[in-house]
Formats: structure tokens, C-alpha cells, sequence
């Protein structure tokens, strides 16, 4: 395998300097030279700063070029970098920079980043005035644009929680490699696995980039000489504007955003051109696969998959035409990934036989900062348990059923919500929906559905009659809600989950006083 031919983000920049590598949500165009020259003036402030290798650096920014430049500037200082949620509270931020001692917090104002917010936050982690730096100019301020000696790479280590507790970091072990030597395996990975190219490609944000995967999506982007376009926010139109002004050829999206785009009404949907779509690449959370059908009938065979967490990295994926030939898999193990389907006793399950996932992969070790004990609750052996229920096919494509978090169990029956919610969502009255299970003193649990109708399409039990209609087609009777409640809007992630066992404690708080909820 020869890799040899993939320089990555710091020589192309030296190569091609003139370059477009960031689109701005203003639109202003940073160049690949420019933005080396940024990451260089960063790099030599972080090691005047102070951290040693394996310090660690927070940031609490917008999408923007203060993001970019401080992910490719703490790739190669042989830091870790935290992207912190600008969405959370004071308290919630202070948790996280004292958790990964960080020694630097770099933020931004503006883009739902608040000031007060982040200097609160700081000052109850204990950090010192002058490690708050508001954005990546007070860094780069009289520092010389050249590489810094000694490069060594750093690592993303990204905060998550799951459905509870207080999240933890996800921290790789550093290679103390220069960067060059770590990038080119990684990206003939992407190439494997998503079909993304060194070359002149257009990739376009849809996300936040403190998530996980539009961080890693950018990152890779850059080191495959693509120019990123930054979008403002989500919105559908906005994202077909950019599309057919950008000429964008790949892109990550989540499920979520495809079932709002086909919302749109067909002649918005026609006045734009997104012929130049190569790679539309959706994780994060399972996608019904009536919208994934509908998305690839408009846009073409272009829909690439991946399964895995912020833990796992990628584990398993699927191109298009794989998908279309195995409608509702997340595909098969990528390279350098093993995978098991065990029953709770430990043992293996054959084909067809729903259990827990475990994945192992020599490359993707990591372990839970600060928290040895919850590493090892998350492993059988050297096996890791991302928390989903699923099954393996004869040919090794993995079908996920749930998150063994979510799973109901009414009248001794295992019901998937995800499977109730892909059924609902192709109800042309559902903007969204989401399925819990909440006690029930004769079944255990019972289903109940939240449900959040399209503008102009009223919730009441003329829909109730016509969702329970619909599902009579296509789920089995045990399945359906034997509660459908109606909200304006259902909260979401910015990557498109949404968490159940939120939903859920809300609902019982909602209905205390009924025996059953």
C-alpha cells in the first residue's frame, strides 16, 4: 500500500499557497498559505504559553477560521485540543475545563458564543486571567509565520456523555510523530472508506464543529487539499445555495436535516443545482430508510454511511450502491476493524440474531479521562461496546436495531424506537418524531410516540387515527403507540440526536399523577 502520495494540510499549503481553503460564514476567503502562516503564528503563542506535550487547550468558538486554525495549530505542538459545547451553561463548561485541565481557553464572541458565558466558566475552573485569550490572533500577535521546530502531532479529544452521567474525554494515546507521518494513513482511510480524494474538492459544514464528526470532517478536508465552506447554520435552502455557488462535491449531514430537506416543496427543490454532489456522507443517528431512499431519488446515488462514536471512530461502513442492494444496513467492517454480536451471557450470536455490538481496532485505543473505571465498564475484555443492539447478516453487513439504552420491553416483546420513529417519519403530517417507553403496570412498559406535526397540519385525534392507520401497514401491532402526544418542536442536537431518556424524564414529570404515565 503506498501512501506516499498524500502530503496532507501543512505541505500542501507550502506547495499551493494560493489555494482556497476556508469559505467563511461571512464569506471572506482564507488561502492555504495564509492559513499556515495563522496556524504557524498560533503554534509558536501555544509553546510560549506554556503547555508541555500532552497539555491540553480548550476552545469555546464558533464555526469559523479561529476553529480551523486551532485544530491544525494543536496538531502539530503535540497538544490536546477540547472543542467545548457553546450551548451549555457556565457551570457545564467549568465542569469540562477542569476535568481536562486545560491550561489555555481560547473563545470567540459571537455565533452563540457568549463572552460572560466562558470568563464565568473559567473563572470556576480556576484558570488565571491570562490563560483566557479571545480568539486565535491573541495568540498569533507578533509570533513568526514560520513552522515551529520540533513538530509533533496532536489529537482532538472530544467530551461525551451518552444518555447519562457527566461526560468524560475520549484521549488517544500521541504518537509524538511530526503530523506528515501520521496523516497519510488516515487519509487513504477516508479514500477507502468514503471515496474522498486528494484534489480540488469542495467541502461544505453543516454542523457545529465541536462535534465530533464535522470536526474530523474539516480537518480531513484540509489535509486532502479540499476547500471548506463554512455554513452560518442549517438551514435547507441555504445549504442548496451553497451547494450550487460553491460547487460543493462532498459534505456531511445527519439524518435529521435530509427528512427537513425533502420537506421542502418541489420547486424550491428543482431551482438548484446540486449536480456537483460526489460524497453526501450521514452519521450520528440511524436514518429511516424510506428518507434515505428519497434523498438519493433527488440527489443520486451519493449517500455514504458510516457507523461508529466518538469513542470507535469509524467501524463499519457502506457506499451507495451497497446500500441500495441492503436497504437499512450501516455496511460492513472497515479495514482494520473486528466485530461481534453478543448475547448478555458474553456469547456470540449468529446471522439475523440481535444482540450488543463490540468492535475492536488496534488503531483506535483510547480511554476515558480521568476515569479508568468507566474505560473498563465499556469493555469485554479488549472488545469495546459502543451501546448498540444489532445484527449481522451472512455476508457481514451490520443492521443496528437501537441503543440498548432505549430498548423497550412491553409484554416480555422487545420494541426498537427507532424502527417506530422510521415509520412514523414517512407519515407526510410528521415533521418529527420520537418514540419512548414509559412504565406500564400491565405490560411493563407501554410506547408512546412524540410527535411533532408539519406546519399547518393540526395534532388531535383525526391525526392519531391516521398515524395508527399508517403504522398498521408496516409495524407489527405490539409496536404501535398506544400514546401519541403532540408538541411543537422535538429538541435536537445539532448533529441530529436526540436523547430519549430526556424525553422521557420530562413525560413522567409531565403525567406524576397517572399510575401507569
Amino acid at each position: 500500500m503506498d501512501i506516499s502520495g498524500l502530503p496532507g494540510f501543512y505541505r500542501i499549503a507550502e506547495a499551493d499557497p494560493g489555494r482556497a481553503a476556508v469559505v467563511d460564514t461571512d464569506g471572506s476567503v482564507t488561502g492555504y498559505g495564509e492559513l499556515l502562516a495563522r496556524v504557524n503564528q498560533v503554534s509558536h503563542g501555544l509553546r510560549a504559553l506554556g503547555p508541555a506535550q500532552g497539555g491540553v487547550v480548550a476552545g469555546v468558538l464558533p464555526n469559523g477560521v479561529d476553529a480551523v486554525v486551532m485544530l491544525m495549530a494543536t496538531g502539530q505542538t503535540g497538544l490536546y485540543y477540547v472543542p467545548v459545547n457553546w450551548h451549555l451553561t457556565a457551570g457545564e463548561i467549568a465542569y469540562i475545563l477542569g476535568d481536562c485541565d486545560a491550561e489555555a481557553v481560547v473563545y470567540r464572541e459571537g455565533g452563540g458564543v457568549s463572552a460572560a458565558t466562558v470568563r464565568e466558566a473559567a473563572a470556576a475552573a480556576g484558570l488565571p486571567e491570562r490563560a483566557l485569550l479571545d480568539g486565535h490572533a491573541a495568540l498569533a500577535a507578533g509570533r513568526p509565520s514560520q513552522a515551529p521546530a520540533g513538530r509533533t502531532n496532536g489529537s482532538v479529544m472530544w467530551y461525551t456523555s451518552g444518555t447519562t452521567g457527566f461526560p468524560k474525554g475520549v484521549q488517544r494515546r500521541l504518537s509524538g510523530l511530526p503530523p506528515e507521518e501520521n496523516v497519510p494513513l488516515t487519509t487513504w482511510f477516508v479514500g477507502e472508506v468514503c471515496d474522498l480524494r486528494p484534489g480540488d474538492g469542495v467541502h461544505l459544514v453543516t454542523s457545529p464543529m465541536y462535534h465530533s464528526a464535522p470536526c474530523a470532517h474539516t480537518m480531513m478536508a484540509l489535509h486532502l487539499g479540499h476547500t471548506v465552506v463554512i455554513a452560518p447554520g442549517f438551514d435547507p435552502v441555504n445549504v442548496l445555495e451553497l451547494v450550487e455557488r460553491h460547487r460543493v462535491t462532498n459534505t456531511m449531514m445527519v439524518p435529521t436535516m435530509f427528512h427537513r430537506m425533502l420537506r421542502l416543496p418541489g420547486d424550491v427543490r428543482k431551482r438548484y443545482d446540486v449536480s456537483s454532489l460526489r460524497q453526501v456522507i450521514h452519521t450520528a443517528a440511524a436514518c429511516p430508510v424510506a428518507v434515505k431512499k428519497a434523498m438519493m431519488e433527488w440527489w443520486g446515488p451519493v449517500l455514504y454511511e458510516y457507523y461508529g462514536s466518538t469513542e470507535a471512530t469509524i467501524a463499519f461502513a457502506v457506499k451507495p450502491r451497497e446500500w441500495l442492494a441492503r436497504p437499512g444496513t450501516v455496511g460492513r467492517a472497515v479495514p482494520g476493524v473486528q466485530a461481534r454480536v453478543l448475547d448478555d451471557d458474553g456469547a456470540d450470536l449468529p446471522p439475523g440474531e440481535p444482540g450488543t455490538v463490540y468492535l475492536r481496532s488496534s488503531t483506535s485505543a483510547f480511554q476515558y479521562r480521568k476515569d479508568p473505571e468507566k474505560t473498563a465498564a465499556s469493555r469485554r475484555g479488549d472488545w469495546y461496546a459502543p451501546g448498540d443492539i444489532g445484527y449481522l447478516d451472512e455476508d457481514g453487513y451490520l443492521y443496528l436495531c437501537d441503543r440498548r439504552t432505549d430498548l423497550i420491553v412491553s409484554g416480555g416483546v422487545n420494541v426498537y424506537p427507532a424502527e417506530v420513529e422510521a415509520a412514523l417519519l414517512e407519515h407526510p403530517a410528521v415533521a418529527d418524531a420520537a418514540v419512548i417507553g414509559v412504565p406500564d403496570e400491565e405490560w411493563g412498559h407501554r410506547v408512546v410516540a412524540l410527535v411533532q406535526p408539519v406546519p399547518g397540519a393540526p395534532g388531535g385525534p383525526g391525526l392519531t387515527a391516521a398515524l395508527l392507520a399508517h403504522c398498521a401497514t408496516r409495524l407489527a401491532r405490539f409496536k404501535h403507540p398506544r400514546v401519541i402526544e403532540y408538541h411543537d418542536e422535538l429538541p435536537r442536537t445539532p448533529t441530529g440526536k436526540i436523547s430519549r431518556h430526556r424525553l422521557r424524564e420530562e413525560y413522567l414529570g409531565r403525567h406524576a399523577d397517572s399510575p401507569t404515565a
